[in-house]
């Protein structure tokens, strides 16, 4: 075995990508070309109470809100928890909660070094569930596993099930509990997570702790300024601003007089234009989806999705093959995938967003467009009665007579959270025979078969256009035999009546296979109006010789969304390029450093360690990669290929003894992985 560690190194370069000394050239001048001064300064943060000034009604609304109290300072006021001296057992450990003359302590037996003393320092939400934030060390704040179930009263583990030691990378004290990184930027207004990789230390801050009203609105200086005058903004004083001095339009009334531009993730020339409701959903789904960070915090109310973030498509493990959800995926994924969302339906059409509640209560809802009336704004919707036994066949009022129930199922997070999948499907009982996805039936009819369910929904619905052909039947035959399903996973990409997470779905799956006739064929794609399908298309692109790659997605490199832009620097990692012209250059230096900020960004998610990894191995800079392995098991010593790849290299460089202290090390942390003690036997540490 160890004869072969060269050869697997090499297949491992092959796969990832980049030239270090290029990506290294660039490290600093993202950050040079984006000095003070160059960009205009962003008008500064006012803070809710001075919004309340003018707009008190939608403050007093926003008061208690779910937004208001997702992030508070424990008080009498905030903490619902049991703070009485109660203890909860835990898998053996004990953790009991008290007040201490007003000061909330968690006293537990679940830390790292055994039993310990933690002061509450953050109070994270009000219903149905409430969680306490602790600091370990000066600045870095964890969210504790053990919550108050208010509904149940009483306190609750968010894992039951779970048995981790303080070791673990999942336990609540490692980096995916990590409020920092993880959290705050979604329960704060104007937050800066301020991580320094060298110190290992967090200067976190916020200009408000909770979600404000300028954490959708923007910061309100501007807009003050204009209230205050009753004047027309001096646009040279207040460049990128909207004609009420907003950076955001999340109401036609704010009709920008101008492009925003400026100051906006500094890509003046490449912001896109944008729908009011595009930019209201998109504002909504900066915190509101699963998906990849590109910035250090809150991006600037207005940002465009997909200059902020890379989103999660319908990967297994998230969402089952049909698309609805599994996994924690916070709404936008499964919104994407509706026809509301295809006809102009906003996240505010059924939600007042300074109450973060529903408008109405119950089939009221949805019968605001879904009734005899309709509603003009979707002259398309049928005009008929649906909230009837002979649409629902159910009894009226009854559980099963209710729209969500059917329509938007829901799934429970974090032991008590029920939510809602916003896909808007019809339910498919005849798709679960099939792809053993959920559906809507079963979860109330437990004691009967996906089979009766689709026989009495086929009786009801005798003749009905809406049981054809479905992607799921696609996605989850290729979940298995990828190989096998490959023409009918590129159909599904080519096909421009899917939704655009759908198609991009499709690619990703497609990408193991990647090859120059599929390249070829998929090319047109790099050219799709959706984002999620360009990034997707740009991978493809991998299966391509250099040279016809590098022509079809070098234009991608000044696309205006930064996710695609950071997707096509990705795409020419380790070609080698012998002139590129100065406009191209240039593009691709630029979008190269976007990448480099981003990770930088990241450099406490053991996930962006593992990138960094493998641009070391890429470039054979093993000294790199060795580096970035260490830094990710240190973060999270469960990643055991990290552990494998680092005893590989040491291996192939000559370093045995490297290699064995380094495998030890592992199974330290990981004594029962086969492959970690099968690596050890092979090397004979």
């Amino acid at each position: 075995m160890a004869q072969s560690i060269p050869r697997y190194l090499n297949q491992q370069v092959a796969l990832l990508s980049l030239k270090l000394a290029a990506f290294a050239a660039l490290l600093f001048l993202a950050l040079t070309a984006q000095a003070k001064g160059e960009q205009p300064a962003a008008p500064k943060y006012v803070g809710s109470q001075t919004c309340g000034s003018c707009h008190a009604d939608a403050v007093t609304d926003w008061k208690g809100s779910h937004h208001a109290l997702a992030w508070t300072k424990p008080s009498d006021d905030t903490v619902v928890g049991a703070f009485d001296g109660r203890t909860f057992l835990h898998q053996g450990n004990t953790t009991r909660f008290l007040n201490e003359n007003g000061q909330y302590v968690i006293d537990t037996e679940d830390a790292r070094g055994g039993r310990q003393r933690f002061e509450v320092v953050g109070v994270a939400g009000i219903e149905p569930l409430q969680q306490y934030i602790i600091e370990t060390a000066p600045g870095r704040m964890l969210s504790f596993d053990v919550v108050w179930d208010v509904e149940g009263i009483r306190w609750i583990h968010l894992y039951p099930d779970q048995d981790l030691s303080p070791d673990d990378g999942l336990h609540w004290s490692g980096p995916y509990k990590n409020w920092n990184a993880r959290c705050a930027e979604c329960h704060a207004t104007g937050f800066e997570k301020n991580f320094n990789p060298k110190t290992d230390l967090y200067q976190s801050r916020q200009v408000e702790t909770g979600v404000g009203c300028e954490a959708c609105h923007g910061p309100g200086q501007a807009h003050v300024s204009w209230a205050e005058t009753d004047q027309q903004l001096d646009l040279t004083e207040w460049p990128g601003v909207n004609n009420v001095g907003l950076v955001i339009n999340l109401h036609p009334s704010d009709t920008a007089e101008t492009e925003l531009r400026g100051f906006l993730a500094g890509t003046q020339q490449r912001i896109s234009r944008l729908s009011d409701t595009e930019v209201e959903i998109q504002q909504c789904a900066g915190c509101h989806s699963r998906r990849e960070p590109f910035e250090d915090g809150n991006p600037l109310p207005g940002t465009p999705f997909h200059d902020a973030y890379r989103l999660s498509n319908l990967r297994d493990g998230l969402y089952h093959s049909d698309g609805q959800i599994e996994d924690e995926v916070y709404v936008y994924g499964s919104f994407l995938q509706s026809k509301m969302y295809a006809n102009g339906v906003t996240c505010t059409n059924c939600h007042n967003p300074h109450t973060a509640e529903l408008k109405l209560e119950g089939n009221a809802l949805c019968g605001q467009c879904h009734s005899p009336a309709g509603n003009p704004d979707f002259p398309t919707l049928s005009l008929k009665d649906y909230d009837d036994p002979t649409h629902t066949f159910h009894v009226q009022g009854s559980t099963g007579g209710e729209c969500r129930n059917c329509h938007m199922i829901e799934r429970t997070y974090m032991g008590v959270d029920g939510r809602r999948d916003h896909s808007f499907r019809i339910p498919r009982p005849d798709l679960s025979l099939q792809t053993q996805s959920p559906n809507a039936c079963n979860d109330c009819h437990t004691d009967r078969t996906p089979r009766w369910a689709a026989d009495t929904i086929a009786e009801w619905y005798p003749n009905s256009p809406k049981r054809g052909a479905h992607f799921s039947q696609v996605f989850s035959a290729g979940r298995t035999d990828l190989r096998g399903q490959s023409e009918a996973l590129i159909g599904l990409a080519e096909y421009d009546q899917l939704p655009a997470i759908v198609r991009a779905t499709a690619l990703d799956m497609l990408l193991p296979l990647a090859n120059p006739a599929m390249a070829m064929r998929l090319e047109p794609l790099l050219s799709s109006p959706e984002p999620l399908i360009r990034v997707a298309a740009i991978s493809i692109q991998r299966g391509a010789p250099e040279t016809e790659r590098s022509a079809r997605i070098v234009g991608l490199l000044d696309d205006p969304a930064k996710a695609v832009r950071i997707a096509a620097a990705r795409g020419f990692l380790g070609m080698q390029i012998a002139y590129m012209p100065d406009r191209m250059n240039q593009n691709l230096n630029t979008a190269m450093g976007e990448w480099q900020k981003s990770l930088s960004a990241k450099a406490d998610f053991p996930e962006a360690q593992l990138v960094l990894a493998g641009i070391g191995l890429t470039t054979r800079r093993m000294d790199v990669a060795l580096s970035a392995f260490g830094e990710a098991v240190e973060m999270d010593p469960q990643l055991t290929q990290a552990w494998i790849m680092m005893v590989r290299i040491h291996s192939a460089l000559g370093d045995r003894q490297s290699a064995i202290e380094t495998v030890n090390a592992a199974l330290d942390k990981n004594p029962e992985d086969v492959q970690l003690n099968l690596l050890r036997a092979d090397i004979g540490g």
